[in-house]
């Protein structure tokens, strides 16, 4: 409907000399105003020399000469401001058309034919995945999901450093703990080992020395007892990843390796001296000189650094996946200036990937006791607080008198809880877990969704058990503020990935689901006395699906039982 208004008012102010003033049309901040609202007579008023109450009133003539389909008014506001209102068909249309649509409600096709890349997560095998992976998972499956929702075939991938001096830091601690090959250790032994390798690192040069000698052997593979330790830590690693992105209903299409890039990278720099001169035995990119800074591609020992490895990574993705339209790489904010420099330097190399890579930087989420370290050991487990979380959720459910509350529904009220936070403020901002918020049941929370589309479902069943069936024949003369809420939704999704702002959907969502709670506070719905009984249930189920397409786009589980 957004788009119809649009295209009407562009129309009207061609008519009258303003065809190229850029205006919005919106929701109003208060819904007494109005199903929409738009600056048109604003913004014109300068290029047409009149004053914006005179523009808005020769507008709403122009509006009423030729109506817009399903508006039903058209009102002058303020200093010039044109408040439309919808007629009442249109929302009893909107139930109907999610009804049918079901799933497919909020999508749109303005990404339809194009391929999109994303990358997010990234974690590095031999140490922990810990809550700071939580949530750049969670950030970057959001914006997977809104692609979606958009219309493009989306392919996530996830690359995994599984080679560099982490690695040869835990393969140095695993050696001083006496981890074999056939030894019965799992991630939270390689989390350890690592913890040791890298302190000892900082504290012993000698052992620094051994460590940076051994780190050459994991790459060039020439050790048999080194390659047979680093395989078994390898394939431990990685099955555990695996069982915290189930967990959080991440599923990759792809997996890309830093042992893959880095011989790959090496190459590019060396085929690349232009580009890539020699500094002090290593190989640079001169960043200066495209208002950047210098970073190194090659170090001094001869071997690719993180920068090469991604040279590469970029021509790796298109050769496994295919031609991509768009690739996103989402990680924190930290290393955005980095990026900055691998996109200037790629464009050298590959310049049509260079000009559709997008590098997404969001903030990070902190604890009470700040920020995460996994150098020092002093790091949260992911899995250890997804289960904290999940505790906590499930001692709550039982005090609020949940019926029958188990640990299934638990851990998605904790996934909830912990992807709403991520994604509840605008992803570039950092933002503090506090877990007795997180976990409410009332207000501005993931389990507060969850609850809300439970809630709908239970209405749903007694309302079948007592014979009233959804239907959208006989509304009321005014809608409910829920339903008028309903039909912003796929705007919402548009608008969301444009401006990469999954809080837009979180912030509706909330909205919604208070509004339904209110609604459902002071409406019978499954009384079948009540002659609206059938078209209000038609209403909260519009708004169950709507509840659960938009937790899907977070990434948030729906329970239908909580």
């Amino acid at each position: 409907m957004k788009v119809t208004i649009e295209q009407a008012l562009r129309k009207v102010l061609a008519d009258l000399g303003a065809a190229d003033v850029t205006f919005v049309v919106e929701r109003p901040g208060d819904m007494s105003h109005g199903d929409y609202a738009a600056n048109a007579a604003l913004v014109a008023s300068k290029a047409l020399g009149r004053p914006p109450r005179d523009i808005a009133e020769s507008l709403k003539v122009k509006l009423e000469e030729a109506p817009i389909p399903g508006v039903a008014t058209v009102t002058v506001a303020g200093p010039g401001f044109i408040n439309i209102t919808l007629e009442r068909e249109r929302f009893s249309d909107t139930l109907s058309l999610i009804a049918s649509a079901g799933p497919e409600w909020g999508a749109n096709d303005s990404w339809a034919g194009k391929r999109v890349v994303v990358e997010y997560t990234d974690p590095n095998p031999f140490k922990e995945l810990h809550i700071g992976h939580l949530f750049t998972n969670a950030v970057g499956e959001s914006i997977a999901r809104l692609f979606m929702m958009n219309g493009a075939n989306v392919k996530r991938v996830n690359y995994q450093g599984d080679v560099g001096l982490h690695v040869a830091h835990a393969l140095y601690g695993m050696q001083q703990l006496g981890m074999t090959p056939t030894s019965n250790f799992g991630a939270r032994e390689l989390g350890r080992a690592y913890a040791l390798g890298a302190t000892t690192y900082k504290q012993d040069e000698v052992a620094a020395a051994a460590i940076r000698e051994l780190n050459k052997r994991i790459y060039d593979r020439t050790d048999a007892t080194i390659n047979d330790l680093y395989d078994a830590g390898r394939r431990v690693s990685l099955t555990y990843f695996e069982t915290i992105y189930t967990m959080v209903g991440t599923r990759f299409d792809e997996y890309f390796y830093e042992s893959e890039a880095g011989p790959r990278g090496l190459e590019l720099v060396h085929s690349h001296p232009d580009i890539f001169p020699e500094s002090n035995g290593a190989r640079i990119f001169k960043g200066e000189e495209h208002g950047l800074h210098t970073r190194v591609f090659q170090n001094h020992e001869g071997l690719p650094t993180y920068e090469a490895k991604e040279l590469a990574l970029a021509k790796m993705k298109e050769e496994r996946l295919g031609i991509y339209d768009h690739s996103v790489i989402s990680t924190s904010n930290e290393i955005t200036e980095y990026f900055k420099v691998l996109k200037c330097a790629m464009g050298f190399i590959y310049p049509e990937l260079a000009a559709k890579t997008e590098h997404l930087g969001h903030g990070t989420v902190r604890l009470a006791t700040g920020k995460m370290s996994s150098r020092t050991g002093d790091v949260i487990p992911a899995l250890d607080f997804i289960n904290e979380v999940a505790e906590a959720a499930l001692e709550k459910m039982i005090a609020v008198g949940a019926i029958n509350p188990d640990r299934d529904t638990a851990t998605q009220v904790a996934i909830a809880a912990i992807k709403f936070v991520t994604l509840h403020g605008s992803i570039l901002q950092d933002s503090v877990f506090d877990k007795e918020r997180a976990l409410s049941f009332e207000g501005d929370s993931g389990p507060y969704l969850q609850y809300t589309h439970a809630r709908i479902h239970s209405v749903m069943e007694k309302a079948t058990a007592a014979g009233i069936s959804p239907s959208t024949r006989n509304a009321p003369e005014a809608p409910y503020e829920v339903e008028r809420l309903l039909g912003y939704f796929p705007e919402v999704i548009a608008s969301a990935l444009k401006d990469r702002a999954p809080h837009q959907v979180v912030t509706y969502l909330t909205e919604l689901a208070g509004s339904f709670n209110s609604f459902y506070s002071s409406e019978r719905i499954a009384d079948k006395d009540d002659e609206y009984a059938p078209y209000k249930l038609a209403l909260a189920d519009a708004v169950r699906t709507t509840l659960k397409n938009g937790l899907w786009v977070l990434g948030i589980p729906a329970p239908e039982k909580m």
